[in-house]
């Protein structure tokens, strides 16, 4: 490790974060030392971009201490974050498509003139940028028309042209295959010799041994522990061990209910030209789990699916019928329903009532020319009453609790009289206890014939109530679970491409 390890450049000190029903950070103790490497490791929703989010000032602590250098602060402002040498490289795309690498990653911190830019020194300083850290890039090239790899070098270029002295990586080699994510790990190393501290988060475990020399795991919020890479007996299956292993009791216990034939079937779906092809099926009143770290496809299969992005190929059936939709309309007509994870962009009209928004899919029930408003309000008092939606008819959506929210859509989806509910992220945003009653829901919902595939980042409740459960890994299926397979060992197997 590097002899400037003596000196903590980041010191946190029970640093906790509330959102409404969660704790995302509870007690967190986390430091960082000059010129290293201190890798982040945990399962999805475990609190590692909560933490980052709140080094680079995008969220407020609800509490705890913050020290930079040995100077306090309760909480940072994104400019104060930047101002103090703190940059964060996200693994979304932040910059500008049509201009060039270098003009990408100096746009915003050109100080050579006030009123001209000077191309050729930015060019210049952006080659002897990459270089100096052993990257080969094209910076006169436009952005847009690099490779993912390249672009993601970009982002980190961008980053350490305002000099900073915590870099922050997030998934750095998302966008990389096997054999390039070497030219990620000798890049990072590169930085840490110039003496820049860095807080590297990855679910790679092969690639976090590689690269780190502190390793801390979180597990829902909670610091598990924190190793240094030298320490013996040290290795990928023990640190698995840590981001997993919660108690049994935490878990939803799901009641049993009957399953019938398989009556939906993805056959040779394919986003992408290269990736293989994805063939599941799906049992009346099963519950399918679909996992995957972020990334890995899963909210893309499921859009292909429903006919909201183009694929590349593949079929959908039901009940051996070919229904494959080429739309989002024609999926509906076909009985196909998709819940995303942003239910208030694209799942409810949040200036409606409760009632419109029941019904809003399915007016043809109500009238061919006018609508029959007393049948409206019975239905939608039925669904309020069959889903225990707590709410009133005319109350505005925007009102209503996130848990009573992801209700009035699946009520309107029902409404309409889907067979098939692809719900992406179900209770994302919701307290446990609303949860739990959006858990009873699908088990009933199952119970009664529906076929759901549920997409989620948390393990427990991907084994609470699945019957099945698929692992997603690059656009591609790398195992399927049933019975008490379903494990979060396993699932986390499957994130890693085997373990």
């Amino acid at each position: 490790m590097n002899d400037n390890l003596n000196n903590k450049i980041l010191n946190v000190i029970n640093l906790t974060k509330e959102f409404p029903g969660v704790k995302a950070l509870n007690n967190f103790n986390f430091d960082l030392l000059k010129g290293e490497v201190h890798c982040l490791v945990g399962e999805n929703g475990a609190g590692k971009s909560t933490f980052i989010k709140i080094l680079s000032g995008a969220f407020k602590p609800t509490k705890g201490d913050i020290y930079i250098n040995d100077i306090k602060y309760n909480y940072l402002s994104p400019h104060l974050a930047r101002k103090i040498g703190i940059q964060t490289v996200y693994q979304e795309d932040v910059l500008v498509p049509q201009i060039t690498a270098a003009e990408n990653i100096f746009l915003g911190i050109e100080n050579d003139n006030k009123f001209f830019i000077n191309y050729k020194k930015i060019t210049e300083q952006a080659q002897n940028l990459a270089n100096q850290i052993g990257i080969s890039l094209k910076v006169n090239e436009i952005y847009e028309k690099l490779s993912p790899p390249d672009q993601q070098f970009v982002k980190i270029l961008k980053a350490l042209a305002q000099r900073p002295q915590i870099l922050i990586l997030d998934e750095p080699t998302q966008a990389f295959n096997v054999k390039d994510i070497g030219l990620v790990i000798d890049m990072v190393k590169k930085i840490k010799s110039e003496g820049v501290s860095v807080i590297y988060i990855a679910h790679n475990l092969d690639e976090i041994m590689q690269v780190a020399d502190r390793i801390t795991v979180l597990r829902d919020g909670l610091r598990v522990n924190t190793h240094s890479i030298n320490e013996p007996n040290l290795n990928t299956s023990s640190i698995a061990k840590e981001m997993v292993g919660r108690p049994v009791e935490l878990f939803y216990k799901k009641n049993k209910t009957n399953i019938g034939d398989y009556v939906f079937e993805v056959k040779g779906l394919k986003i992408k030209p290269n990736s293989k092809e994805i063939n599941f099926k799906v049992r009346e009143g099963e519950i399918l789990g679909i996992a995957g770290l972020k990334g890995a496809g899963r909210s893309e299969i499921a859009r292909a699916i429903f006919g909201a992005i183009k694929k590349y190929k593949g079929k959908v059936y039901y009940k051996q019928k070919d229904i494959t939709p080429s739309n989002p309309i024609k999926a509906v007509r076909e009985g196909i329903a998709l819940l995303t994870e942003d239910k208030k962009v694209d799942g409810l009209f949040m200036g409606l009532p409760v009632y419109q928004n029941i019904t809003i899919v399915g007016l043809d029930q109500l009238g061919k020319v006018f609508i029959n408003l007393t049948k409206e309000r019975k239905l939608t008092i039925d669904y309020i009453n069959k889903l225990d939606i707590k709410t009133t008819l005319n109350k505005e959506v925007r009102y209503l609790s996130g848990g009573n929210q992801q209700k009035v859509v699946i009520a309107k989806w029902l409404f309409k009289g889907v067979n098939i509910l692809i719900v992406d992220e179900p209770t994302h945003g919701i307290d446990v206890n609303a949860k739990t009653e959006v858990y009873e829901l699908f088990t009933s919902l199952a119970a009664s014939g529906k076929s759901i595939i549920m997409i989620s980042s948390e393990m427990p409740e991907l084994i609470s109530i699945s019957d099945r459960v698929i692992v997603i890994r690059n656009y591609e299926i790398s195992k399927e679970l049933v019975g008490d397979e379903i494990t979060e060992e396993n699932i986390l197997a499957g994130f890693m491409g085997g373990m």
